[in-house]
């Protein structure tokens, strides 16, 4: 009987795991659900014992019971990222993980560490500008804010590698992971920049950089027997989730563009060379040799779901009512900055608007008006790409978003593409098992594994209508800047 691949995703609010012939067939698939915490205005964390160890834990052992008497072959495993989980010289954590670019307490340290590296440096040696996606700045906001963490801190983890480390003892993190750490990621070497490192966590042990398309160690026998799993199980490096899921369908060849449509909107590109742009993120592929530019939203789904919470409905309705509703939402535009916005503006401060609102708009025109704000973010950040020198030849939509057909339909419109939807489109657990075959040398070949099953095409005279609307779109934001960075400073005030 064929030997079972396994992959485990652990995402900002649930983790799913999958088993997978190598053939690409999935047997069998497992879901949890979990929160994040919002301890202070502009934390947002994750505790690795109770989300992530136990999420892992629970599908683990789900999944191997669902095996039978099938043999596993690899695990791969992928995580939320960049993020920052303090930890001792065992791995045992320190405090919770402080989580990706959502996280925005260390804007202090950002402007700090741009002053003393010079924001051009920064760019052209690891690839991108600090910003709250970073995680040099937050490295030295734990050591300001909570020294005695700091002072018993020795390794460094991610999501994904602290996972690695519980299962075989190992102190990995792949290159793709790491070029997110800026700035502490050489980006054309390859290599962590020493200096950088040292700088902005003094004392750290930085951990050995692997691909995620190799085996990094194998499953010991303590770890065999917590979570079920055979030791001596081979378990590849991992990565962030987003590159998973990219792999998952596909999104390997230069020009290659994955949109995600999840909690937030997030967009990776693959590149040939490194191209870095201020207002997008460069970093390594998740296959030697290659590069991408990322751009992502700080909110999409989140939005959605708001309004689907506020209203007391569901979101089945919500997209009937919004698909009763033409182009353009009669009269409204939404900037989708409810948290703000992190690519290609960087702008912490940035907040929600909702403009031409009248007595007479409903719930469908609001909510068709948040799909189409999210889809004007999109376009933005596809301009910003093209700007850097990226060619999006090939645009694959994934993620939870795709079901209905509507956001896709409206992304379309918007940006006047075609989008190719896979058969499996929630896919980060399915691409960490395509990583694994990939590592134990299998030769999977993607295109069985997730062929495409339906392409969206644009409806020209929605084109002409959103053609319209768009640069009315790029006018709001800087006309209402001024106004909603002071209100976002109210919120804090008021605790919010």
């Amino acid at each position: 009987m064929a030997d079972l691949l396994l992959g485990i995703d652990i995402g900002t609010s649930s983790s799913k795991g999958v088993l997978v012939t190598r053939d690409g067939e999935i047997v069998a698939r497992a879901s949890r659900a979990h929160e994040t915490s919002h301890p202070h205005p502009g934390w947002v964390e994750h505790d690795a014992e109770t989300v992530w160890w136990q999420d892992f834990l629970a599908l683990t052992r789900e999944l191997v019971a669902a095996a039978g008497d099938r043999k596993l072959a690899a695990l791969a495993v992928s995580g939320i990222g960049p993020v920052l989980l303090p930890a001792d010289s065992g791995g045992a954590p320190l405090r919770p993980a402080i989580l990706y670019g959502v996280d925005t307490r260390a804007s202090r340290e950002i402007e700090e560490l741009t002053a003393e590296l010079g924001a051009e440096s920064i760019v052209e040696r690891a690839g991108t500008a600090l910003s709250s996606q970073a995680v040099g700045p937050k490295w030295r906001w734990l050591a300001r804010h909570e020294p005695e963490v700091f002072r018993r801190t020795r390794l460094f983890l991610m999501c994904s590698s602290y996972l690695v480390h519980r299962l075989t003892g190992e102190y990995v993190l792949d290159h793709h992971s790491a070029s997110q750490c800026d700035p502490m990621y050489d980006l054309r070497a390859g290599d962590w920049a020493a200096d950088w490192a040292a700088l902005c966590a003094p004392g750290v042990e930085m951990p050995r950089l692997v691909w995620p398309t190799e085996v990094a160690a194998t499953v010991s026998a303590a770890a065999a027997a917590e979570t079920g799993l055979p030791q001596g199980l081979p378990v590849t490096a991992g990565t962030v989730d987003a590159w998973a899921e990219a792999a998952s369908v596909g999104v390997s060849e230069p020009g290659d563009t994955m949109v995600m449509y999840g909690t937030t909107m997030f967009l990776i590109q693959v590149l040939a060379d490194p191209r870095p742009h201020t207002g997008l993120w460069t970093t390594c592929g998740a296959f030697p040799g290659t590069y991408s530019l990322a751009a992502g939203m700080a909110t999409s789904g989140a939005i959605t779901d708001w309004l689907r919470r506020l209203v007391g409905g569901d979101f089945a309705t919500l997209v009937d009512e919004a698909a009763k509703v033409s182009p353009g939402s009669r009269g409204l535009l939404m900037l989708p900055y409810f948290a703000g916005e992190r690519t290609p503006l960087f702008d912490p401060d940035a907040r929600g608007v909702l403009a031409g609102l009248t007595t007479s708009h409903g719930i469908g025109e609001i909510y068709r008006a948040a799909l189409e704000g999210i889809a004007y973010g999109v376009r933005h950040n596809l301009e910003a790409m093209r700007d850097s020198g990226g060619v999006a030849r090939r645009l694959v939509a994934v993620g939870g978003g795709t079901q209905g057909g509507l956001w896709t339909q409206i992304v379309s419109d918007v940006t006047g593409a075609d989008q190719q939807v896979p058969a499996e489109t929630i896919g980060a657990a399915f691409g960490d098992a395509f990583l694994a075959a990939v590592a134990i040398g299998a030769e999977p070949d993607i295109a069985r594994w997730n062929p495409v099953a339906s392409t969206v095409r644009p409806d020209p005279a929605a084109v002409d209508v959103y053609d319209r609307f768009y640069p009315r779109y790029r006018e709001l934001y800087p006309s209402t800047k001024d106004i909603t960075h002071f209100l976002a400073e109210r919120q804090r005030e008021s605790g919010h």
